[in-house]
């Protein structure tokens, strides 16, 4: 079964994210920031990160520069998902390593597709 790392500072959007991507098959791993994301995949690294930017202790992109340079960081496909929807944001992630980028909110059908079209699925 593959993993997903779920990131975001709200327990809501964790809770559907969880929902959405177990009934896509996935075992769902939380984190309430960047920080505690970095310690959860140096224990374990998942196949997937769904993350979000704007969280307290580290953001989203800090997380993603630090996964990356990290031994076995380039491996887990990241996806974004956030409400920057700025151009500058999207080029800020994608140069750090993202693979994805969705905006929230978001659905079952979107997750779906982003994760099909970069091979999870």
């Amino acid at each position: 079964m593959k993993s997903c790392l779920v990131v975001d500072d709200s327990k809501v959007i964790r809770m559907v994210a969880r929902r959405i991507l177990e009934e896509l098959g996935f075992e769902v791993v939380e984190a309430e920031d960047g920080m505690e994301a970095l310690e959860k995949c140096f224990a374990d690294m998942p196949d997937a990160v769904l993350l979000d930017w704007n969280m307290p202790i580290k953001s989203g992109i800090d997380f993603l520069r630090d996964l990356r340079a990290a031994p076995g960081g380039d491996e887990p496909v990241v996806v974004f998902c956030t409400t920057e929807n700025d151009l500058e944001h999207i080029q800020e992630a994608i140069t750090a390593g993202a693979n994805e980028y969705i905006m929230k909110p978001f659905d079952s059908e979107i997750i779906q597709a982003k994760f099909e079209q970069v091979g999870l699925i």
